[in-house]
């Protein structure tokens, strides 16, 4: 007779198992980026992928806003949903941009005078935060799935104003450099 399997599996474990994608993905996701840029794709008129992927990011502010909203009222359901979805956007997201960096040049910054400094202050801490996000990010959402909610709460508190500093300026340097593009 076959012994009932019992699950010892633990928080703890389940997020060791984690340990190395979060690494691999922390690493593997903004070398990938960098490398595609060096790639051009001629032929394709992908002008059109700017302002969705900058309303993607406007979107993407507002779920983790609302999320952060739901958890504060014990909606964790709700706050799943939205997360999950922000993740998925957040994907969506870097696939457009990459596209559209894939087949178009790059777009120079016309602005003149203090707003050129600002510009590129937005768009420099835009860039280093957008990488630095990412394995928060995902550890974050580990902690979640793993039921480990004390230190997922601690590492929200971090990831989250990071998080949305990325979304918002995401749309702020769109808004920006828009009036440039060719």
């Amino acid at each position: 007779m076959e012994k009932d399997k019992i699950d010892t599996t633990t928080s703890s474990d389940v997020s060791k198992r984690y340990k190395l994608w979060i690494w691999i993905l922390s690493i593997a996701i903004p070398v990938a980026v960098a490398i595609l840029f060096t790639i051009r794709i001629p032929g394709y008129d992908l002008s059109f992928l700017p302002p969705i992927y900058a309303t993607i990011n406007g979107i993407t502010a507002v779920l983790l806003i609302l999320a952060v909203y739901f958890i504060r009222r014990g909606k964790r359901n709700a706050h799943e949903l939205l997360m999950k979805s922000s993740i998925v956007l957040s994907a969506l997201f870097l696939l457009m941009y990459v596209a559209y960096h894939m087949t178009s040049h790059s777009t120079p910054y016309g602005g003149e005078g203090w707003i050129r400094y600002v510009y590129f202050f937005i768009l420099i801490t835009h860039i280093v935060l957008s990488i630095t996000v990412i394995p928060f990010v995902l550890i974050t959402y580990v902690r979640a799935i793993s039921g480990n909610f004390y230190k997922h709460k601690r590492i929200a508190r971090i990831t989250f104003p990071i998080w949305l500093y990325v979304a918002v300026t995401g749309v702020i340097v769109y808004l920006m450099i828009s009036p440039y593009y060719q």
